[in-house]
């Protein structure tokens, strides 16, 4: 009876997983290597035009423009998420469990309603503008909306959670006997943190860039919210090709461009595990 349940659980998530997961990606790739069709949205045709406009210089500065700001908000997340997902490690169980509670509380609103709040605060008469006027800071509002600026903060305040979880699940499960035993060396906190904490913290680390460095370039509702038309993302780039200009082999292509650059990442993490595993157990 067990062993019937089993097989029938493993052929349903295999089914969906299927269904839903390997079949679009393989439509993806079919249609990244057809022809585009300007009354239908392909033509069974082989080609790779698709790939040749990705290096287009239009396409290609959207493409490098994505990459740089994605790398930013990636920064800024660890540079605010290690320090914090340490403390919250730190903590005793009641008060770690109310911070993780605190965290995810975002979770329950919609991110595109959180994106319309970030609109609230950063506009020409926004929360922000409407405080730095009433204390004198400034005397006329600052253009915050439909800049680079607004799009970083946006994503950063996305993404954050998406950094500070795979970083406390790597942190709490540290075995601080070996901060103890530095301690008793004479090893002081930098000393710690250079050589003990950060070394072990690394497939954390690497998680949550990677957790954070892809999705962000999709999110092409935060681009177009808080960056206006001229701020692109490829996730704006690749809902234009679909919906927009009925280009689906090149939507196709630049949807696949994301996915091997995610599997890229995931291998050097795989990569960055095992070299660790291998020092852990070398002699």
């Amino acid at each position: 009876m067990k062993s019937k349940t089993q097989k029938l659980v493993i052929g349903l998530v295999s089914s969906w997983l299927i269904l839903f997961g390997v079949l679009p990606l393989l439509l993806l790739v079919g249609a990244s290597f057809l022809a585009q069709d300007p009354l239908d949205f392909f033509r069974l045709e082989f080609s790779l035009d698709a790939y040749r406009q990705l290096v287009d210089p239009a396409y290609l500065e959207v493409m490098l423009r994505s990459v740089k700001l994605a790398a930013i908000t990636t920064t800024l997340c660890l540079a605010a998420g290690y320090p914090f997902a340490w403390m919250t490690a730190r903590l005793s169980r009641s008060s770690r469990i109310a911070v993780l509670i605190l965290l995810m509380i975002p979770f329950w609103t919609n991110s595109l309603v959180r994106t319309y709040a970030i609109r609230l605060v950063l506009g020409t008469q926004g929360l922000l503008n409407t405080f730095l006027m009433s204390t004198g800071l400034i005397d006329s509002p600052i253009r915050l909306l439909y800049t680079d600026t607004a799009v970083i903060l946006g994503l950063f305040y996305l993404m954050l959670p998406f950094m500070i979880l795979p970083l406390y699940a790597c942190l709490e499960k540290l075995d601080y006997r070996l901060i103890e035993a530095a301690r008793d060396l004479g090893a002081g906190f930098p000393q710690i943190l250079r050589k003990i904490i950060w070394p072990l913290s690394l497939p954390g680390v690497f998680a949550g860039c990677i957790m954070v460095f892809v999705p962000t370039m999709g999110l092409f509702y935060v681009a177009t919210l808080l960056g206006g038309a001229r701020q692109l993302l490829v996730g704006n780039l690749i809902q234009q090709q679909f919906l927009n200009a009925r280009n689906w082999p090149l939507g196709s292509a630049t949807s696949i461009v994301l996915i091997l650059m995610m599997t890229l990442m995931l291998a050097g993490y795989y990569f960055v595990l095992r070299r660790l595993a291998i020092r852990r157990n070398a002699p």
